[in-house]
């Protein structure tokens, strides 16, 4: 097949991030398949757009065998609220370009946030001499997300018109896949889709390159975590994620010298917060700022326990944070501050783990205590974490299950698997 998927986030080299569809499209053209993304030319490590696509309105690209049309987007990204939806406008212009410039596909995907994806997606898939199947992957709930963490507010006429476009994707889409259930029961709850039209192809991790290693390695020596009991959050450092709950917790924890939190990546919120730490005298709170996804292993191997934090907020409720499948996949136990299907996952399903109330700094720290406290139980969570990502949540058979979604659209006559009850969240 050739598929064209619209995506972005779609990593650079060497860039921190989701790396979901860089691992997808890898396993897809090992397959034999031609795959053409579609991509945005911003660094969001950075904050900027890399020397060799300024002034230029779509570069092509290879990220290995994977043909990549960087499309512009304005530098206003990172400067304001305004900024940002300018930008995004700006993406949807050059995106809708490259679509019309890419080879005919067999099938699109367009992958959302930003909700804009689907109009390129759209453009690719209809806006040819004959209408092709395109898929509408919901990754997060927009702009519900934006309404309920402040970012937008909900009477406002670009909600309303997001709220619109939401629902013209899910009716114009072949197919929609969202990443947990409970984004499924919504569309179904609001009208938006039926049961039938719903795939489940969530997240998962790199088996081959997520796997348990020593502690003590390169990654502990440089960041100085000596023989304290690490408890590490990885991933973003924005308003959504309430890092914040983090601060707190290492102020209740100012009289364990034995425990470090330590806090690896980036986002509009990491200047202020370390700020705060420093202002507080903690010295048991670090950041280290973004580092490449090649270096994710050998730092979360580094750890004693992973953390996922976001707001105490409904709609996060819904959501899988992808770097519990890094976590478990490295047999590190999982502290989640996430309440909703991702506690059901970790604490009922894999066993995996823990749960704390979200921001609320004393029950965080509290568990941090117990699970320094209990080697053995560190090393149980850790055992059944890895044993629940093989049996579901491995990259490559998930890529596989998304390959049979794409061939029943393409072909009719090929049988589907039944992508919403044997994958990882439903066993």
């Amino acid at each position: 097949m050739k598929i064209l998927v619209v995506h972005q986030y779609y990593l650079m080299p060497g860039q921190s991030g989701g790396s979901r569809f860089n691992e997808m499209a890898h396993f897809w053209s090992g397959r034999g398949h031609e795959v053409t993304v579609i991509a945005g030319t911003m660094n969001h490590d950075t904050g900027q757009a890399p020397e060799r696509y300024r002034g230029r309105w779509v570069t092509e690209e290879w990220d290995g065998p994977v043909r990549v049309l960087r499309c512009h987007v304005p530098g206003t990204y990172g400067k304001s609220y305004a900024g940002r939806m300018w930008a995004f406008f700006g993406f949807t212009l050059s995106a809708s370009t490259a679509a019309l410039r890419a080879a005919r596909p067999d099938v699109v995907i367009a992958t959302s946030p930003p909700l804009i994806a689907v109009l390129p997606g759209w453009v690719a898939a209809r806006l040819s001499f004959r209408p092709l199947p395109w898929i509408f992957e919901i990754r997060d709930l927009w702009p519900e997300s934006a309404v309920t963490t402040g970012v937008l507010r909900k009477d406002s006429a670009l909600t309303k018109i997001l709220y619109r476009l939401e629902k013209w994707a899910c009716s114009s889409a072949d197919r929609i896949n969202v990443l947990t259930p409970a984004f499924r029961e919504d569309l179904i709850r609001r009208g938006l889709a039926t049961d039938a039209k719903i795939a489940f192809v969530p997240n998962g991790a790199d088996i081959e390159r997520f796997t348990p290693g020593p502690r003590d390695n390169a990654a502990r020596r440089e960041f100085g975590w000596g023989d304290r009991f690490v408890a590490l959050y990885a991933g973003a450092h924005g308003r959504a994620n309430a890092v914040d709950q983090l601060v707190n917790a290492a102020e209740e924890l100012r009289s364990r010298p034995d425990i470090l939190i330590a806090c690896v990546g980036d986002g509009t919120e990491r200047k202020r917060l370390e700020s705060e730490a420093r202002s507080r005298g903690l010295d048991n709170i670090v950041f280290h700022g973004a580092h490449p996804k090649n270096r994710m292993p050998e730092i979360v191997a580094a750890c004693d326990l992973g953390m996922a934090v976001l707001q105490n907020n409904p709609t996060f409720r819904t959501v899988y944070p992808n770097k519990v499948f890094d976590y478990m996949s490295c047999a590190r136990p999982v502290l989640l501050a996430i309440d909703g299907v991702a506690r059901d996952l970790i604490c009922q399903q894999a066993q995996a783990g823990v749960f704390a109330e979200p921001e609320n700094a004393r029950a965080i720290a509290a568990a941090i205590c117990r699970l320094a406290g209990d080697p053995a139980l560190c090393a149980d969570f850790g055992r059944r974490g890895r044993e629940w990502v093989l049996r579901n949540a491995g990259r490559d058979g998930l890529a596989d299950r998304y390959l049979g979604v794409m061939r029943s659209l393409v072909d009719p006559r090929t049988e589907s698997p039944d992508p919403l009850h044997t994958t990882a969240g439903t066993s």
